[in-house]
């Protein structure tokens, strides 16, 4: 049973923002001092990725704890109301996180879910977000040494 009127329920679900959370734009800020350049929500990936690095084909979802259900978080709490709703609900997000990372995945990009919670531990937040160069990095290097075998033979 929910406590609020099909209205308001309605309403506070309307309040609720998809793009430009604090928890993004944080992320946002922490990847442009770190010397990356983005782009946001490109439209020809699948799920419309949060932040978009081209150059290291790498995308990145900034996700809530509480809506894309984050395993072992505090803030991932089911509600005490109407819960039907929101086990549907849940399951279908992360139902879909889920496809969305392999499509990108299959379509060779290397998907990043950066959790809401992790936003409080910063160096440990850069830490992740400097593998990124690392992986493309090691890539380029196989490729390379690929296409040095390809002239030497």
């Amino acid at each position: 049973m929910d406590n609020l009127s099909k209205c308001q329920r309605k309403y506070a679900m309307t309040q609720v923002k998809s793009t430009n959370t604090k928890a993004e734009i944080y992320v946002r800020s922490l990847l442009h001092q770190m010397g990356y350049r983005f782009r946001l929500h490109r439209a020809d990936l699948p799920g419309k990725p949060d932040i978009v690095l081209p150059r290291y084909k790498t995308a990145i979802f900034v996700h809530g704890c509480f809506w894309h259900r984050h395993k072992n978080c505090n803030r991932a709490k089911m509600p005490r109301t109407n819960i039907e709703y929101w086990e549907k609900k849940f399951k279908k997000n992360v139902s879909r996180d889920r496809w969305i990372k392999n499509q990108l995945e299959f379509l060779g990009w290397n998907v990043m879910v950066i959790w809401e919670c992790e936003l409080k531990k910063k160096n440990e937040l850069k830490e992740k977000l400097e593998e990124i160069r690392y992986v493309v990095d090691s890539f380029s290097y196989r490729k390379a040494a690929d296409n040095k075998k390809m002239y030497i033979t």
